[in-house]
């Protein structure tokens, strides 16, 4: 009597559609060669910025400080759109890939390991960059006295410095990371309370009754195509974003600004190249994947992040290159992705580890092993739940650096070659999300194969595209 009784949950008969058919557009703007309108957009608005800035001296300033405002309009706009999609983006991915995954077993097994994974790689990826930084010395290029004439003082909002940590308040600050109001984590931002609060609602959501779950997971699908909509636009003003922001920027900081920062943004680069070359010996020595063949498959989502600077944009795509090229089941791919998009920072991890070290030397600070620890912990916290947006990086750089005792003036210049360098950390960030999937399914046990979950997809996609339905409700075989 008790086995007919026994409920059966929302789990095992729900199944959502897959983020990655919303992918098609994504797709699309690919093959449009959307990194290369990028690329020349950068080269044009740095090209501009020299003409009408104080290097050529061709313009008044009042004039050219007034035009460039106006070029990087555009680019404001399209980093104002980005920013709005991605908490109910993420909210909404993380809740429906819980549902995707296969049972409760195989959610607490990937649920455990991807953090590990996650916390382990971004603290290498922040050791790789303060080793990489201390050897290169970039801060040696630049003259800290010519560079607080040419800033001024810091914003007051970068000199906040957060109260040090103290071991018995550590109790404390567990509890405080989850939300007491979700809406205002939303609203302040706070992503990893945002995380933490959609895998409390996911997790009651497939533990319900299918019939009082469904209608939920139908709300998430559509905040999904509301938000990829709203990508969509912003992904018309990318290239003219890119080409303002850079002439405003280079008008207002001078091209001998720019030259300066030379060595520091090679040296940044130097280190995202250095960590996506560990992901391909992990990939090597633990998948067997050969570091050629991945490139070509993730090379179409690797542009495409670094055309937008954003990992949560380009979540269709980057889970239809895990499952149809990494060969990465569906019940591991919706689940890992979405949330590697806000957990795994290990681009924006490394260029804090740099920045850091990069800004100790300017100012002739030796914050020693001691300083570099501080920095391991504080950017492993940080990283860990920021937003995935273009710009998280400079605002997670400002915490760091007052946590050792590094002035934040040098962040003014630093955000003068940030676009260049935030779109190349989240080319790193996605790549690491496909690592990672492409781990947990080689770790993470599973009743069906790739091809058999590919199947089991591709059917119920038939099935939805009879009936019009997005959450499929198919019972289970041991019914």
């Amino acid at each position: 009597m008790a086995e007919k009784t026994e409920k059966t949950l929302a789990l095992e008969v729900l199944y959502p559609r897959s983020l990655k058919y919303l992918s098609t557009y994504l797709q699309s703007l690919v093959h449009g060669r959307l990194w290369l309108q990028v690329m020349v957009g950068m080269v044009l608005g740095i090209s501009l910025g020299i003409i009408i800035g104080p290097s050529v001296g061709w313009v008044d300033p009042a004039t050219a400080a007034t035009a460039s405002d106006w070029l990087a309009f555009p680019g404001k706009l399209f980093l104002a759109l980005i920013q709005m999609i991605v908490i109910p983006l993420v909210f909404a991915s993380i809740i429906r890939g819980l549902a995707a995954t296969e049972d409760l077993e195989q959610l607490r097994k990937i649920g455990l390991r991807v953090v590990l994974f996650f916390v382990v790689t971004t603290a290498l990826a922040i050791i790789i960059g303060l080793t990489v930084a201390s050897l290169i010395k970039p801060g040696a290029y630049i003259d800290s006295q010519t560079l607080q004439a040419t800033l001024g003082a810091p914003p007051a909002a970068l000199q906040m410095a957060p109260e040090a940590l103290n071991l018995h308040e550590l109790p404390q600050k567990v509890i405080t990371l989850l939300p007491s109001n979700p809406l205002t984590s939303m609203v302040e931002n706070n992503m990893l309370q945002v995380v933490i609060f959609a895998m409390v609602v996911g997790v009651a959501l497939v533990m319900m009754v299918p019939a009082q779950a469904k209608p939920l997971l139908d709300l998430m699908g559509s905040l999904q195509e509301v938000c990829m909509t709203v990508v969509r636009w912003a992904m018309l003003l990318a290239p003219v974003a890119v080409f303002g922001l850079l002439a405003q920027l280079t008008a207002k900081l001078g091209l001998d600004a720019l030259l300066g920062m030379a060595v520091y943004v090679g040296t940044v680069l130097f280190g995202l190249l250095l960590m996506f070359c560990v992901y391909l010996i992990i990939l090597f020595v633990f998948a067997r994947q050969k570091p050629i063949p991945f490139i070509k498959d993730v090379k179409e989502v690797l542009l495409l992040a670094f055309s937008t600077s954003s990992s949560a944009a380009v979540m269709p795509l980057s889970i239809k290159t895990a499952e149809e090229k990494l060969k990465v089941r569906p019940s591991v791919a919706q689940f890992v992705i979405p949330l590697g998009a806000t957990i795994n920072m290990n681009g924006t991890a490394l260029y804090q580890g740099v920045a850091a070290i990069f800004l100790a030397q300017v100012f002739g600070i030796d914050i020693g092993l001691g300083g570099m620890a501080l920095i391991v912990l504080t950017s492993v916290g940080a990283s860990i739940g920021a937003p995935a947006t273009p710009g998280v990086g400079i605002v997670i750089l400002s915490m760091v650096l007052s946590t050792v005792g590094i002035p934040p003036a040098g962040i003014a210049l630093i955000m003068g070659v940030d676009r260049i360098l935030d779109m190349s950390r989240t080319a790193i960030n996605v790549s690491g999300d496909l690592v990672a999937a492409k781990m947990m399914d080689l770790w993470v046990g599973s009743t069906l194969s790739h091809s058999e979950e590919i199947t089991a997809q591709q059917q119920r996609e038939f099935i939805r595209q009879e009936t019009g339905e997005d959450v499929l409700t198919i019972p289970s075989e041991t019914e």
